[in-house]
């Protein structure tokens, strides 16, 4: 993943997206949309995912208008406001007045209060909160992966999934393989017996790393913090949370089933610096699923080093790797092969919107929050096995005491984890550090 701005972001977004509404939505859908009333949109946390998240709502949609903004930074609005309207040129879809325009750590109430539909695209250390508001204010969301960093928001995040459910609620979650074609096609494929039982498998999100933003003269250190988040364990999780629950919830769904126990190794060893905060740059975990199937997962932040971003799986019957779209039987001869390139089905990311719209329109109901739930604290608990260095059980990380978020951060709170005299923070050490 290169970071790039805003502007071409949204860009690349349109581009991808031009025909996806059209493959995804049925005439009935579009009369719903001209039909009903007008749904008022807003935006929780305006980085690069917000940006496009708020590209590809107003694209489902017809009779959709963005409405308020907020972040705990005023330049992440403006630039995210720029290249929204640049995506859009002069639309009536975008009703944005400067009152309804939040900055702070407060902020979010007050934009969630003024819609009708909130994307929620913060740092994920802060969704529980987040989304627990917008539950209780009645509001249809959209949130990005994953839903918290630690144990104690998974569980207000799965009890605030009930209560949506009975409110009749919708939400999306951005975990876009279940919204991509190929994915459904060859998971349908799987639960036929096209490879037989699962017994073992394979997933992968390795590649050179991420961003870094440098201190600046002046920063508090919890400016900083969230400045440079990914590399900070209470509001990013470490990188085996915040990008590779996408390969481990793939596990979980195509196994059909959560990890009852994972065990594993991991550190620092190129990724090192100051500015690397706490997180570790290689993870290695076997999870282990009631079943008796056993994943090793992998994912490594190294420049140089092999890139691959995928899962494979390996069945009594045969097997199935997930990139390429291809079934093998027992002989290691192709059965099957996905007719499409991802480039000629719609984008997961566009079709995620498409049918969230859809649902409200129709007055239906998509709930992604309990699985989403489960598969970040899946992956919490991969994370939770490579600090410690010890086997860490479904039961153990459900009832972890872990609490990385303190409640009603202001400017004025202190950070939630410190460096030293030398700049250097505290980094977790296996068979050192407590599971907690």
């Amino acid at each position: 993943m290169k970071k790039v701005s805003r502007r071409s972001f949204v860009k690349k977004t349109a581009a991808i997206t031009s025909g996806a509404i059209a493959s995804t939505m049925s005439i009935k859908s579009f009369a719903n949309v001209n039909e009903n009333k007008k749904l008022k949109l807003s935006v929780v946390g305006c980085g690069g995912r917000g940006s496009g998240a708020v590209v590809q709502a107003l694209t489902a949609d017809d009779n959709v208008e963005l409405i308020s903004m907020a972040d705990t930074f005023r330049d992440r609005i403006d630039s995210s406001i720029n290249g929204i309207k640049d995506h859009f040129g002069d639309s009536k879809k975008i009703k944005i007045k400067e009152k309804n325009l939040f900055v702070g750590f407060d902020a979010y109430k007050r934009a969630i209060d003024l819609c009708d539909v909130v994307i929620l695209t913060t740092p994920p250390g802060f969704r529980p909160h987040h989304f627990e508001y917008a539950v209780n204010n009645d509001k249809h969301i959209f949130m990005e992966k994953p839903v918290a960093t630690d144990a104690t928001g998974v569980r207000k995040v799965l009890e605030l999934a009930r209560k949506a459910k009975d409110k009749k609620l919708n939400v999306v979650v951005g975990l876009q393989r279940h919204y991509e074609n190929k994915y459904i096609n060859l998971h349908n494929k799987v639960k036929s017996g096209d490879i037989g039982k699962i017994v073992s498998g394979q997933v992968y999100w390795n590649d050179g790393g991420v961003w870094t933003n440098n201190r600046k003269p002046n920063q508090t250190e919890l400016e900083y913090q969230m400045r440079n988040w990914y590399y900070f364990t209470w509001i990013c999780g470490d990188h085996i949370l915040e990008q590779h629950i996408h390969n481990i919830d793939v596990a979980n769904w195509f196994i059909g089933e959560y990890p009852s126990y994972a065990q594993g190794m991991g550190g620092r060893e190129v990724r090192n610096g100051k500015e690397h905060g706490q997180i570790f740059d290689h993870h290695f975990v076997e999870f282990h699923y009631p079943s008796g199937a056993v994943v090793s997962s992998q994912c490594r932040h190294q420049k140089g080093t092999e890139s691959r971003v995928d899962e494979v799986f390996q069945g009594s019957k045969g097997s199935v790797v997930l990139g390429k779209g291809e079934i093998f039987d027992l002989n290691k001869e192709l059965t099957y092969k996905y007719p499409r390139s991802w480039s000629d089905d719609p984008n997961p990311y566009q079709v995620e919107h498409d049918k969230l719209f859809q649902s409200i329109r129709n007055g239906e109901v998509i709930s992604d929050t309990e699985n989403a739930a489960k598969s970040t604290l899946s992956a919490i608990m991969g994370r939770m096995a490579t600090y410690t260095g010890k086997k860490i059980t479904w039961d153990q990380i459900m009832n972890s005491k872990e609490n990385l978020v303190p409640d009603n951060l202001s400017w004025n709170s202190e950070a939630p984890t410190l460096p030293d005299s030398n700049g250097n923070y505290k980094i977790p050490v296996p068979g050192k550090t407590k599971f907690i």
